[in-house]
């Protein structure tokens, strides 16, 4: 078996879901960074330690976004429902920012983002995966076999035996 099927059997799509779940963490944690050097250098508007707490909440929301997006990426089945939660959390900032915002330039991106990680999530080489289908079985002969942990278990005793 090769190397990077051990490291990652997450389908194309699933791995670039991955990719674009990572973007929207990478930019809470710029944000973090942000209001952390802001208020070193005296240029933040906000005073007192309500900085630290808010730069503190989006570094939370960025790590976990982003152990989403690391999970996804190594082929981890349970990052799927957090991934698409984040897309549409996504979604809706976008919509919200297209729409009562009035800033159409940079709503619809993230609404494309979004919706584009959804669908990927939700193709059917994705769901195969997620339900742990060989080629050419049916959803219910996967559960019958246990899906994910079953094919888990047989490549184990494959590579045992």
């Amino acid at each position: 078996m090769p190397f990077t099927d051990k490291i990652s059997p997450a389908p194309g799509e699933v791995r670039l879901a991955g990719v674009l779940t990572a973007l929207p963490g990478l930019a809470m944690l710029a944000l973090a960074a942000l209001l952390v050097v802001s208020s070193f250098s005296g240029t933040s508007e906000i005073g007192g330690n309500n900085v630290y707490a808010e730069a503190g909440y989006y570094f939370a929301l960025a790590a976990g976004t982003l152990a989403c997006a690391a999970g996804l990426l190594l082929g981890k089945t349970w990052a799927r429902s957090p991934g698409v939660v984040v897309a549409l959390i996504m979604a809706g900032v976008g919509w919200y920012a297209t729409g009562p915002s009035g800033r159409p330039g940079f709503g619809i991106p993230l609404i494309a983002v979004g919706v584009l990680t959804v669908v990927l999530l939700f193709r059917r080489r994705s769901r195969a995966w997620v339900l742990g289908q060989e080629d050419g079985e049916s959803e219910e002969e996967a559960a019958r076999r246990d899906g994910a942990a079953g094919r888990a278990a047989r490549r184990e005793r494959e590579e045992d035996g």
